[in-house]
């Protein structure tokens, strides 16, 4: 059997796959159908307040990041808000940073029979350059925003050649 037979349009000799014009989009009843599933969907996440979508996945399980670096260190900024330092944890291993969080949420309203719960986890990996102090590594929790400080050695520092960028003019 050759791959040919696999293909539906290919057993039959002059039938060609059906072709979806722009013009004929719209009178599809699958296509459609496919956006008006899409539309549900984005209205409903939407409604939640997430963005839509294709951002679900990244706006619940990773924080928002901030990396900068100096000559001296690395600095990371990650905003956790609604989160307790004692529902984080920072962890400095083989060249890999690694933030990590739980956020438990309970509401109850006993007079209108009324309660919510809800949990996220997330953790966030980051890849570190060669040449960090990591036992000197810090971290401070303030208003919903962790700064991971981590100290470059000065080998490191030595080791960077700035090259100077020139023009080419033939």
């Amino acid at each position: 059997m050759s791959i040919r037979d696999l293909i539906p349009w290919s057993r039959q000799e002059n039938k060609v796959p059906a072709q979806v014009s722009a013009a004929g989009a719209a009178s599809d009843p699958v296509l459609s159908l496919h956006r008006e599933v899409n539309r549900l969907f984005e209205d409903v996440f939407r409604g939640f307040g997430v963005p839509a979508l294709a951002g679900v996945e990244r706006g619940l399980l990773a924080p928002s990041v901030e990396l900068a670096e100096t000559d001296k260190e690395i600095r990371v900024t990650a905003e956790l808000p609604g989160l307790d330092e004692k529902d984080v944890e920072v962890i400095v291993e083989e060249g890999v940073l690694t933030l990590r969080g739980e956020k438990k949420s309970e509401v109850e309203d006993k007079d209108r029979g009324y309660s919510e719960r809800s949990y996220g986890r997330f953790e966030r990996r980051i890849g570190l350059p060669k040449g960090i102090e990591q036992e000197k590594a810090s971290a401070t929790f303030k208003n919903g925003v962790l700064t991971v400080t981590v100290p470059k050695s000065a080998s490191a520092a030595e080791s960077v050649r700035r090259i100077a960028v020139n023009s080419s003019q033939a």
